[in-house]
């Protein structure tokens, strides 16, 4: 493929946030040659900012597409979302097999499954990156705002998107020696241990103090529909 996949991507996401035409991007998408594709994507910030920005494009154009399956959330993320490379893939495909390494939600991120496709072990990142639950969104209120990644940057811009999202959503209580953090983390928590663990990444982030080991209470996390949530320029 001639056009930088990454910039491809970035390019189809920008089109569904300003109601643009997609179908040359798609069809593009759909027949990029898969050896190819997995030659340009050599590494995985590129990985990450290609297939995050394909996967909250494709959820964009589920929730206009297939509102009615919004509620029951086994059916929508298991919808065919987007076809890469002559691969039909669900949402769930991109999330779990391919950004999470099949590592099964089922088990919290502990255990990964042995029943992996081709494309995905083809795709897939080297090593799991916990950022990346603070880059997808699923469409629901909870979710963090959608960004555009990109190849140089998508490093310095997940650690942003990451930033501000914890700095929204979690809650440090040095009196009662807890940290009040996203639902997410319980539901992923294996993803973590990749950068040591789940208390390692709040400090990282500089969420508690780095002295302190506070235990870790759960918000609720809110599944009201809410659509088109990008981020600011």
């Amino acid at each position: 493929m001639t056009t930088d996949p990454v910039a491809l991507s970035a390019k189809f996401l920008r089109s569904i946030r300003y109601d643009e035409p997609t179908d040359e991007y798609e069809r593009k998408l759909a027949n990029c040659e898969n050896t190819e594709l997995a030659a340009r994507l050599d590494t995985d910030g590129t990985r990450l900012a290609f297939w995050c920005n394909l996967y909250n494009a494709a959820t964009q154009q589920l929730l206009d597409s297939h509102r009615e399956d919004y509620e029951n959330r086994r059916t929508f993320f298991s919808l065919p979302a987007l076809t890469v490379a002559g691969e039909t893939l669900s949402l769930d495909d991109i999330e779990h097999d391919i950004l999470r390494r099949s590592y099964s939600k089922l088990t919290f991120g502990y255990i990964r499954s042995p029943f992996r496709s081709g494309f995905a072990e083809r795709h897939e990142l080297d090593e799991r990156d916990p950022r990346v639950h603070f880059a997808l969104n699923c469409g629901a209120e909870s979710c963090p705002p959608i960004a555009a990644y990109t190849r140089d940057e998508v490093d310095d811009q997940l650690d942003l998107t990451t930033a501000g999202y914890l700095d929204q959503a979690v809650t440090y209580d040095a009196e009662a020696n807890t940290v009040e953090v996203p639902r997410l983390m319980r539901w992923f928590r294996g993803d973590f241990r990749a950068t040591g663990g789940r208390i390692s990444f709040l400090r990282r982030f500089d969420q508690i103090p780095d002295d302190v080991t506070p235990d870790i209470v759960y918000d609720e996390w809110d599944w009201s529909f809410a659509p088109a949530n990008f981020a600011e320029n």
